[in-house]
């Protein structure tokens, strides 16, 4: 299992619910095309599968 995990926006939040663009927020995506490098918790994997339509993800 990794221990991080790269998380990229791919879809724009317009249209999206109030919860999923706090999700956004709170996972540090600022824009459509930025990624981050987050831990692979549990918590993390539950943000990802709630706006999976919006994002890729990979194992590092």
């Amino acid at each position: 299992m990794a221990d991080k995990i790269k998380v990229t926006l791919n879809r724009s939040v317009i249209g999206s619910t109030k919860g999923q663009k706090a999700i956004v927020k709170a996972l540090g995506i600022s824009r459509r095309g930025r990624s981050r490098v987050l831990p692979n918790s549990d918590a993390t994997k539950g943000a990802i599968k709630k706006i999976s339509h919006l994002l890729t993800w990979e194992e590092i």
